[in-house]
């Protein structure tokens, strides 16, 4: 597949690929006798994978060090796992968070459905009696 393409697939900037590959957060892709980056099913891989923890937040310095690791080979699987399980807890926690808000959110919208709107109906009916 070309850049094209694979940013296609993605819904990823072609500039954006290349900035992937140039800090080492997907392994060089391989590329045609004219220099066309030539990805494969591997290569998507890497891009899916670093795409889905983007979108989580896990910093580019975090993935460039898996991906440097994970290049070195089996040697290093404990200091990956390391990387894995650091960020599996920062995201569990922005989950938390997340889901503290979430039932603040609920709690306030009860009030609405349970007080405020039931009063500004009846306002509106005061007002057209009057």
């Amino acid at each position: 597949m070309n850049i094209a393409e694979v940013a296609k697939r993605f819904d990823l900037t072609q500039d954006t690929l290349r900035y992937y590959e140039k800090v080492g957060l997907i392994p060089r892709v391989n590329r045609t006798s004219g220099g066309t980056r030539n990805y494969n099913e591997y290569d998507c891989g890497w891009i899916d994978f670093i795409k889905c923890m983007r979108n989580s937040g896990v910093q580019v310095d975090a993935l460039v060090d898996y991906v440097r690791l994970f290049e070195q080979g089996d040697a290093t699987a404990d200091e990956r796992k390391k990387i894995l399980v650091r960020e599996h807890h920062r995201i569990a926690e922005q989950i938390a968070e997340m889901q503290r808000t979430l039932d603040r959110l609920n709690k306030k919208i009860e009030l609405y459905e349970k007080d405020v709107i039931p009063a500004e109906k009846e306002l509106i009916i005061d007002k057209k009696i009057k």
